[in-house]
């Protein structure tokens, strides 16, 4: 069987990230054919998404935020054998879908990780947030993922595009597709063994969830999809385990392991049990 070719799909409007994405992506490929599609006027991302997917020719898709920078040197083998078993991946996201977010469904839904800069406290630090991994390396019966990257095959992408008029922003493009995809009966994973920075980002913190803007798309995702969620949104808390003021990459490396996973799968199953308890 031959190589497949990686289309890899970035919206961006900082040169900057833009540049060490590239970088990025191509070290991670280079024993691969593979491309780079740039937006630099996306009008969301479902749309430049969308545009970008139309000017690709790969067989495995990749869209991209152009924070991300993934540190296994094997990612590229990983997704091309897993691509033959599941129809799409994502990093961080959740069996359950409760709200318009991922991270809502919270303990034991969420699945996967997060490593992100602590840049308000320690600009070099870095904070490695678990949120568990039922299965190792991929957990499956996923619902909605974090849109920070989203892999998935051409015949998908064909199929079934990113809804550019409901999510005509920057909110919920990512959950909608993921929803869209796992109940139209595809295989849904998050890969929990690639180490990766998703270098500006933190949910820990953020009021991005309660603004007017994602409110309106939270209501627009509510309409779309009513009849797959479970149940209202509930507590805010993020359940996980985070380890804070990581030094560096190869610490966190080292520290993104089977064992790790486990170990903080079960502490958290732990902590659910004594909060019920209590």
């Amino acid at each position: 069987m031959s190589s497949p070719r990686f289309s890899v799909i970035i919206c961006s409007i900082d040169p900057w990230k833009f540049a060490q994405a590239c970088a990025c992506y191509q070290r991670l490929l280079a024993d691969y054919a593979h491309e780079i599609v740039g937006i630099h006027d996306a009008r969301s991302l479902a749309e430049g998404y969308n545009r970008g997917f139309r000017q690709s020719s790969g067989d495995i898709m990749i869209f991209s935020h152009d924070d991300v920078i993934f540190l296994d040197p094997g990612f590229a083998a990983k997704i091309d054998e897993r691509m033959q078993s599941w129809d799409l991946l994502g990093f961080a996201g959740s069996s359950r879908l409760v709200y318009p977010t991922w991270h809502a469904a919270n303990w034991p839904h969420l699945h996967g990780a997060v490593s992100h800069y602590w840049a308000r406290h320690q600009p070099t630090a870095l904070s490695f947030c678990i949120y568990g991994a039922r299965d190792w390396p991929v957990t499956g019966g996923i619902q909605t993922m974090d849109g920070l990257c989203l892999i998935t095959r051409r015949d998908i992408a064909t199929a079934i595009s990113f809804d550019a008029d409901t999510f005509d922003g920057w909110h919920l493009y990512d959950v909608d597709f993921s929803v869209t995809v796992s109940h139209l009966g595809h295989r849904t994973g998050i890969c929990c063994d690639i180490p990766y920075i998703h270098a500006t980002t933190s949910l820990l913190g953020s009021n991005s969830f309660n603004g007017e803007t994602y409110r309106k798309y939270a209501k627009r995702f509510a309409a779309k999809h009513a009849d797959k969620m479970l149940s209202n949104y509930g507590s805010t808390r993020i359940l996980h385990a985070r380890s804070q003021f990581i030094r560096d990459h190869d610490e966190l490396k080292r520290l993104w392991s089977e064992d790790t996973f486990r170990h903080a799968t079960l502490a958290l199953a732990r902590d659910v049990a004594f909060r019920d308890e209590s």
